[in-house]
């Protein structure tokens, strides 16, 4: 195939994918409005999730289905039947949320407030139960009650998507959480071949397609006694992790870009 058709399939393909996300969020948002009125709260919470593993799930297969990622989730289906935890992963991109809600069917998401109140994600995810974080001591109460009515928690402990290779510095939010609930602390290794949907990656910036991304089973923390010495540890392990991963190449590029402008 000449370039010139590759490259414009690929921009096509993009935008098909990114819209029909953006189709699929709107229309449960269009469900979950009237069902937040009527059911009640813990029955509300358990509808919602399920909802959004199965449209997210559906959006993994299409995915699959356009080539715009050749995907490794294989790690996310042995997290099935376990007691809870709290879900630690690394955060590349954008999407590691959706890729890792389409494969839980009971985890409680903590999610930026300004997504809370989003026209496509908010009406689900206050539905599903999930978490703002702020103000952060409450984010820190409502993860440890949820922990202690069964279900996980997911929490980026970066806090926002990585711009230092391999990870950026990380928040004490795991390690209070996780030493408050008793729960260990699962860890997620993602590994992303392309900067597509990463910080500061414009919805507009065509990407080579597919792009490679990989999800291991990382090692599961006891639960910490101490916050700040379990942090540390845990930011050595990601580092010791992601030392090879292909995601290192295009971080230090863009971080070199950026200090030549």
């Amino acid at each position: 195939m000449p370039t010139t058709l590759r490259h414009f399939v690929e921009m096509v393909t993009q935008y098909v994918s990114l819209t029909l996300l953006g189709i699929i969020c709107l229309a449960w948002t269009l469900l979950a409005l009237p069902l937040q009125l009527v059911l009640p709260r813990r029955f509300g919470a358990r509808c919602g999730r399920r909802a959004i593993l199965i449209s997210f799930h559906f959006y993994v297969w299409t995915l699959r289905l356009m080539g715009v990622y050749r995907l490794d989730l294989r790690a996310l289906e042995t997290l099935h039947d376990r007691p809870p935890v709290l879900l630690a992963p690394n955060h590349p991109s954008i999407i590691d949320a959706v890729f890792i809600l389409a494969y839980e069917p009971n985890v409680v998401c903590v999610m930026k407030s300004s997504l809370m109140n989003n026209v496509f994600l908010g009406a689900g995810a206050r539905l599903a139960g999930y978490i703002r974080n702020d103000p952060p001591r409450r984010m820190i109460a409502s993860a440890i009650e949820e922990l202690g009515r069964g279900s996980s928690v997911l929490l980026f402990p970066e806090g926002t998507r990585t711009v230092e290779a391999p990870v950026n510095p990380l928040t004490a939010s795991v390690a209070v959480i996780a030493r408050h609930a008793n729960v260990p602390v699962q860890t997620l290794i993602i590994e992303q071949g392309s900067a597509f949907l990463s910080k500061g990656w414009s919805l507009f910036k065509r990407s080579s397609l597919p792009v490679t991304y990989r999800v291991r089973l990382g090692r599961r923390f006891a639960p910490p006694e101490n916050a700040r010495l379990f942090t540390a540890e845990l930011e050595r392990y990601f580092r010791e992790q992601l030392a090879e991963s292909p995601q290192n190449q295009w971080i230090e590029d863009r971080q070199a870009a950026r200090t030549a402008n």
